[in-house]
């Protein structure tokens, strides 16, 4: 019987898994299947861009995968239970449910509403392509009134910042306001906060500093120190969460449902379980948690696959280095701030700004998109076969 192993969620981490494990696995002995809720990848790096207006790429998973013998099942995960080792999914013919014998758990991460009343109902995001889509839609009827409009972006994080300057330099016809909730861009250097303020006054972009929001309402926004601002859209951007499957399905999980995992991704409490991406809680090579990005998605989901390998296959697990150097902000079209961090995470003085920031940055976008299509690229000749087939707890249960 084949070693079968489900990939939950196509994003940055799940779908450079999977074609990590399809490079390095021989199909002889071990069956992949992806689970993912949407047919395309999604660019989440570029998802502002495509609510700002622009046109972004999102290839079909099934293009993604075809000829890799990785299997793509096109369904919503409902429910994971590791004890039995299957995983729940509902699609258009009803769903069912899906064995495995390793779970890679990559389901990344969703907006985080923080309890604040009426974001649900009244506030868009850029966390998914639909929501980026409605806020585009949004702003095109915005548009064609002939009148201008508010934009309301409230979070002053990477995807607040990117998201308020994208908009403002695609949509000079609209008002853009950024509510920050400390200093604005106060885990960058000195330099590289000037840096942003310059880029925000160029564009248009009005920043409110240390204001908290306490409700959305469909043309408002309520501040805490009593401050009403008028919005005709409200975008949200200010954190996310993971969506509670994990919580609920008995793996140990940290208080806001992050999987807890070894040095390998393996999870502490159920060992044929990896997590990689938003999903995990990670502790970098520095000792501290690594962040939710892209880049942490590429390292978590390499070690994951790593590991992976390094068991079915009787090896040693290689350890892939877990660290964050820096953020890469995307400032519009044409600037950009790259800012390195040192080992305690702290902002390095010197940072790079401008238009080769900006050109760093779409490359490094570029190139993410392009191993995503190219995902069994430099595929050995010889795979590695399993050293034995595993006895799982669920085997040995049927067993018995």
């Amino acid at each position: 019987m084949k070693h079968r192993i489900v990939v939950l969620g196509a994003g940055y981490a799940g779908a450079f898994g999977a074609g990590n494990l399809a490079r390095r696995l021989s199909p002889a002995d071990t069956e992949i299947t992806v689970v993912n809720a949407e047919p395309e990848f999604v660019q989440r790096l570029r998802l502002h861009q495509l609510a700002a207006g622009q046109e972004i790429e999102a290839p079909k998973l099934a293009d993604v995968f075809a000829g890799t013998g990785i299997r793509l099942r096109l369904a919503r995960v409902t429910a994971v239970d590791p004890e039995r080792q299957v995983v729940t999914v509902a699609d258009a013919e009803g769903g069912g449910e899906l064995g495995y014998d390793t779970l890679l758990y990559a389901l990344g991460s969703h907006v985080a509403d923080h309890g604040v009343p009426g974001v649900a109902e009244h506030a868009f995001d850029v966390a998914g392509r639909p929501s980026a889509l409605r806020l585009r839609e949004r702003m095109d009827s915005l548009g064609r009134r002939g009148e201008g409009g508010r934009v309301l972006v409230v979070g002053d994080g990477l995807t607040g910042i990117e998201t308020a300057t994208e908009i403002a330099e695609s949509r000079p016809g609209l008002s853009v306001t950024l509510v920050a909730h400390g200093e604005l861009g106060a885990h960058l250097s000195a330099g590289a906060r000037g840096h942003l303020r310059r880029a925000c006054d160029r564009l248009g972009v009005t920043v409110l500093e240390h204001t908290g929001v306490e409700a959305v309402e469909a043309t408002r926004v309520l501040c805490a120190d009593g401050t009403v601002l008028a919005s005709d859209a409200t975008v949200w951007t200010a954190g996310f969460a993971v969506h509670p499957i994990a919580a609920t399905s008995g793996l140990e999980v940290t208080e806001n449902g992050l999987i807890v995992v070894d040095r390998t991704m393996r999870s502490v409490s159920h060992p044929n379980v990896y997590a990689a991406g938003d999903s995990a809680y990670v502790i970098a090579d520095n000792g501290r948690p690594l962040p939710m990005s892209c880049a942490s998605a590429g390292s978590t989901g390499q070690q994951a696959t790593a590991a992976i390998v390094g068991r079915l296959t009787g090896r040693e697990v290689a350890n892939v280095k877990l660290f964050y150097l820096g953020n890469h902000i995307s400032l519009g079209r044409r600037d950009g701030i790259l800012q390195m961090v040192d080992d305690d995470a702290q902002a390095k003085p010197k940072y790079m700004g401008g238009r080769k920031a900006a050109r760093i940055k779409a490359g490094i976008v570029k190139m993410s998109l392009w191993g995503i299509r190219h995902p069994t690229f430099g595929m050995p000749r010889r795979k590695r076969r399993p050293a034995a087939a595993p006895i799982t707890s669920a085997q040995s249960r049927v067993a018995a």
